[in-house]
């Protein structure tokens, strides 16, 4: 192991070590944000289930990241097995698995901390804050298929999706493939983490139908409301605090005043969109229906937070309050029209990660005055995500649909997916209707 002899790199070096393992810390609280704010939005004959899914796909993401994930993601396939002409497309799969074997020694030799993503770091921090992203993602699709998936059909494609399908697209943008070389640009994943997990949730959400229930024969839309709307406020001011440690973590580092002066900005302008987007979804709300309904406010605050996160350094305060008033607006149309379209997401996740999520990474252009960065170069990373995501997210579900089933069936549906699923209620001492 080679030896850091440079006091001012050391001390940066543990800086940003540290900086990056307790932002990764924040984003990993993110995942109690998603527990609460699902358990909140669900009826409480679904409590236990979706709590279990959501702390499981935890657990798979770590090991699968682990296993594959990181090495694809973050590899030099022109010193592999891919050939030149594939390079940037196909990532070196002949590099699995080296993260999971190395020694904990070797997190921090001087190459591999100037590897990678190119910072003062150790490899291990780096594999942690990327770890916590991959669970994010995943954990959208757990809201949109929630109340009538079976529990080990959703874990089985959280597999292929931390191991595979994530960590693919997320070398096109962030690894050094075809995408990054384009000029695509996705800060801190309004493209790579929510537009994908939104995608995946919609291909579930196609195959597995909407809740017996929602939909009348006449069009009419039926409401299910969620059991515990406190919880559910919760689980957003519990992602809202997140996001900090998602955004100003994906800096990488912090040990610089212009760093420094970074992280400052984007935190800023994270709160500001998230401030942007719930104040624009509570007057669209008024508006529209007369009353000011908590979800769409809860909803437009997420919408605010993904349409920041794209490109959370280039805007001004205002600017980011506007971009989050934008994706505010659009996150209400998007569940009304999927609602229509008997698309049925219980929680709003397709539309505040996937739709939204695209409005992130088209905004980018309008404060990033790059010369390789564009509104075309940011549709084609758009569409290359799409297809790739959808595409296999697709084959897998229907693989599963084919197999195993993806849907309980419509009595367990009617008791609850608790029962079903995990022989247990969250809230056994209520009688339920």
């Amino acid at each position: 192991m080679e030896v850091i002899n440079n006091p001012l790199l050391e001390i940066n070096y543990a800086l940003d070590t540290f900086y990056l393992l307790m932002t990764g810390a924040l984003v990993m609280f993110m995942a109690l944000g998603f527990a609460m704010l699902e358990s909140g939005y669900v009826r409480s004959k679904n409590t236990t289930e979706i709590l279990t899914k959501n702390v499981t796909l935890y657990a798979i993401a770590c090991v699968m990241y682990m296993f594959v994930g990181y090495d694809v993601m973050y590899n030099s396939p022109t010193m592999g097995m891919i050939p030149e002409f594939f390079a940037g497309l196909i990532p070196d799969f002949n590099q699995a698995f080296h993260f999971m074997l190395s020694t904990s020694g070797s997190y921090d030799t001087t190459e591999q901390v100037m590897s990678g993503q190119g910072g003062t770091f150790s490899k291990g921090a780096d594999f942690f804050f990327q770890v916590v992203f991959v669970a994010t993602s995943m954990s959208i699709v757990s809201g949109a298929v929630a109340e009538r998936m079976k529990l080990w059909a959703f874990l089985f494609f959280a597999i292929v999706m931390t191991g595979f399908i994530y960590p693919v697209q997320g070398y096109w943008s962030w690894g050094g493939g075809f995408l990054k070389q384009l000029g695509f640009s996705d800060f801190a994943g309004s493209g790579v983490v929510h537009f994908a997990g939104g995608i995946a949730a919609l291909t579930g959400v196609l195959l597995l139908g909407p809740r017996k229930g929602k939909y009348g024969h006449d069009g009419q839309i039926n409401a299910m409301p969620g059991a515990n709307l406190p919880l559910a406020t919760l689980g957003l001011m519990i992602l809202w605090f997140g996001w900090f440690g998602f955004n100003g973590g994906s800096q990488l580092r912090i040990s610089s005043v212009i760093d420094a002066n970074a992280v400052a900005a984007i935190f800023v302008n994270t709160n500001m969109s998230a401030v942007g987007g719930l104040i624009a979804a509570m007057i669209i709300s008024r508006l529209l229906f007369g009353k000011t309904d908590l979800t769409v406010v809860i909803n437009g605050t997420l919408a605010g937070l993904v349409a920041i996160t794209a490109e959370p350094l280039t805007p001004s305060p205002a600017y980011a309050t506007l971009i989050g008033a934008v994706g505010g607006v659009l996150v209400i149309f998007s569940i009304l029209t999927l609602d229509r379209l008997k698309i049925d997401d219980p929680v709003g996740a397709i539309s505040v990660h996937g739709v939204v999520g695209m409005w992130g990474l088209l905004a980018v252009p309008i404060t990033h005055k790059a010369e390789t960065i564009s509104f075309i170069n940011q549709a084609k990373g758009l569409g290359s995500i799409f297809l790739w995501v959808f595409t296999i997210s697709f084959i897998v579900w229907f693989v599963l649909k084919l197999t195993v089933g993806i849907r309980i069936s419509e009595e367990d549906e009617y008791e609850g997916a608790d029962l079903a699923e995990c022989g247990m209620e969250a809230y056994p001492e209520f009688v339920r209707k």
